[in-house]
């Protein structure tokens, strides 16, 4: 089977993204090794930021580090070269030998390792503007710079994504404004429309607007194509996540391709393809 970099349905591609670094279901999150591999062969790929104590990023998912890692407490309270000692887990909880990288620590990584001019690194801010400050937006910054033209900023405080996008000009910027429990305001086509009409004036400058994919399949179920409405302003859309592959799941891909999302993100690329082709 080929790489799981993308599926084509009908002359139109669909990117599989790597999410949290993951190319297969089995994997753990946030390796070096899944990372430049997908780097290299010209994958999109997502990892997650939050900041630590020193005022950078962390390459992590959640703001606590106990079910992630081998450490405990709040990322936001641990320094730097405490998260440099940590090491990962892997699905079952074990610890694995990989550690737990910085935000400088992956881009020195990809300054080493060439990437494919197809590739994409989303990093996904899971804070909001409140945990901008100065230093964190000037570390950002001395990071993402040398290699931002690999990457896309994206995260759901459009704020904050300004925020650190205005300390490097090149980088690519994506917004997502699904929220815990949106699927449950939205019941009328109106409503979805209204729905996408508030993101895109919220991110003007937003290149990938990142959606639930069972809000994207519930808008058309109600007659409204949100994808062809993003695409109809310049963007590109996003629908996260498949996390599993079954019979459903399938279907559900199907769908997202026919209604021609720009990309897919998935727990399993590679077991997506596989079942796909």
């Amino acid at each position: 089977m080929r790489d799981p970099l993308y599926l084509e349905s009908d002359g139109h591609r669909t990117w599989l993204k790597w999410h949290r670094a993951r190319r297969k279901a089995s994997d753990p999150e946030f390796t070096a090794t899944r990372i430049l591999e997908a780097m290299r062969l010209g994958a999109s790929v997502e990892v997650d930021l939050v900041v630590h104590a020193d005022r950078g990023c962390a390459i992590l998912h959640d703001l606590r580090l106990d079910r992630g890692t081998t450490g405990s407490g709040l990322v936001g309270e641990t320094s730097a070269d405490e998260l440099r000692r940590l090491h990962l887990r892997g699905n079952d909880g074990t610890p694995i030998g990989d550690r737990v990288m910085l935000l400088e620590d992956l881009c020195n990584l990809l300054e080493e390792n060439p990437a494919h001019p197809e590739a994409l690194l989303q990093l996904d801010f899971k804070e909001d503007l409140s945990r901008l400050d100065k230093l964190t937006i000037e570390n950002f910054a001395a990071a993402v710079g040398p290699v931002a033209d690999r990457m896309i900023l994206s995260g759901g405080d459009a704020g904050a994504i300004a925020a650190l996008a205005a300390a490097v000009p090149s980088l690519e910027t994506g917004y997502d404004p699904t929220y815990p429990g949106v699927l449950d305001a939205l019941r009328t086509p109106d409503d979805f429309t209204a729905f996408v009409a508030s993101a895109l004036r919220t991110a003007p400058t937003a290149t990938i607007i990142y959606l639930d994919y069972e809000l994207v399949l519930a808008a058309d179920s109600k007659g409204v194509d949100i994808v062809g409405a993003i695409h109809a302003d310049g963007r590109r859309v996003d629908a996260w996540t498949i996390r599993n592959v079954c019979d459903d799941t399938v279907a559900d891909t199907r769908r997202l391709l026919a209604l021609r999302v720009d990309q897919i993100t998935t727990d399993d690329p590679e077991g997506l393809a596989g079942a796909m082709t």
